[in-house]
């Protein structure tokens, strides 16, 4: 799976990162490289450190969000057959 390593990391650092609970962690790995204000200044960081490798930026928050997603099973258009 993709980021497995990096998302176990997350879980298993949380307890530790909560301080810098709303900021953005950049993980790269088993590392937290580094905490950062914007999701836009973790990305290039990452990019600009790990060019192509797999990395992680994630909002640190120790109460995940759930989020509930829905569709419309109705056609929008008109012209679609019911």
């Amino acid at each position: 799976m993709a980021l497995e390593t990096e998302l176990a990391t997350y879980q298993a650092k949380l307890p530790e990162m909560k301080v810098h609970e709303g900021k953005f962690v950049l993980i790269h790995k088993e590392n937290v490289v580094d905490f950062f204000s914007t999701y836009e200044d973790a990305i290039k960081s990452g990019y600009q450190r790990f060019q192509l490798e797999p990395f992680l930026v994630k909002r640190v928050m120790t109460k995940e969000p759930i989020l509930f997603i829905t569709r419309s099973i109705v056609p929008v258009s008109a012209d679609l057959p019911r």
